[in-house]
């Protein structure tokens, strides 16, 4: 028989991108509301994908196919290791292994965007990691495992005992969904200062394999966000559904009033977030733990 795990991931790898596909859809509809815009349809996402992946394959070195391929294949694994209840941990070396994939891609073209564009890429990793790290320590605080199977079993909610860990992670997501004021390595937006930066180079089927894998990357973030919310109880996954919606539509609003920052003000920022809020949440969890 069939573990509801591996059918959790199975239905992960099928269905991310529909999913994540739809999210995107969703997110440009509210932001051209929000700027007063029609906006495209909800199903544009989709078009875009299907065109770039039905154009001729373009690339400025032959290795940055493998490199593209390398990326998609690492964001899968991330998200199927996530479902399979797998360690937490190392789902997000995993994820880390991923984006040297993409630098690797993009500093292979020889173009100063691109390069320009790569090494922001970097800073963004050593503004978010520390967050990302002490996520996982809180859930195993919590839990006792780096297991995402135990960590959703607990008849409280991990956020109850979180919720300075919540704040900080939901902070660094701005980072990861690349968003503003965050969004310094490229941008879903054209007013990147650096052409689409370390995208600029990555054309036709390489571009479509990158929108696929950060959709892939939209629901297993998404899903990170819903690890603090689910336990025991059945109806934790309507409140974490509410969740993610809301923290999404948080990033979208911050997305559209912010303005991008420097790269030094955005690891000033976020690791001061992490030690704060994240650190200073653990501390207090550890002092009442034990």
């Amino acid at each position: 028989m069939i573990s509801g795990k591996l059918i959790s991931a199975i239905c992960y790898v099928l269905f991310a991108p529909l999913i994540g596909g739809l999210i995107d859809g969703i997110g440009r509809k509210i932001s051209a509301r929000m700027q007063r815009r029609v906006g495209p349809p909800l199903l544009q996402p989709f078009y875009d994908l299907g065109k770039l992946l039905h154009k001729d394959p373009v690339h400025v070195a032959p290795s940055q196919n493998f490199f593209m391929m390398s990326y998609l294949f690492f964001i899968v694994m991330t998200g199927g290791m996530m479902f399979l209840g797998m360690d937490i941990l190392m789902c997000m070396f995993v994820l880390s292994t991923a984006v040297m994939f993409l630098y690797f891609a993009a500093v292979v073209t020889g173009s100063h965007y691109s390069a320009i564009g790569a090494s922001r890429e970097l800073l963004q990793m050593v503004a978010y990691e520390p967050c990302v790290l002490l996520t996982c320590v809180a859930f195993y605080l919590v839990r006792g495992s780096f297991e995402t199977a135990e960590i959703i079993k607990g008849d409280v909610s991990p956020i109850v005992y979180l919720p300075g860990v919540f704040v900080a992670f939901i902070f660094i997501l701005t980072i990861k969904m690349r968003k503003s004021p965050f969004d310094i390595s490229t941008s879903h937006h054209p007013n990147q200062e650096i052409v689409k930066g370390i995208t600029s180079e990555i054309g036709s089927r390489n571009f479509g394999i990158y929108t696929l894998a950060e959709w892939y990357e939209t629901v297993f973030l998404l899903g990170m966000v819903a690890l603090f919310i689910i336990n025991s109880n059945p109806w934790s996954i309507l409140a974490a559904v509410v969740v993610i919606a809301l923290v999404y539509f948080l990033e979208i609003l911050i997305d559209n009033t912010s303005a991008r920052v420097k790269s030094d003000v955005m690891i000033k920022v976020s690791w001061a977030v992490t030690l704060v809020a994240a650190g200073f949440n653990i501390l207090v969890l550890i002092f009442f733990l034990g």
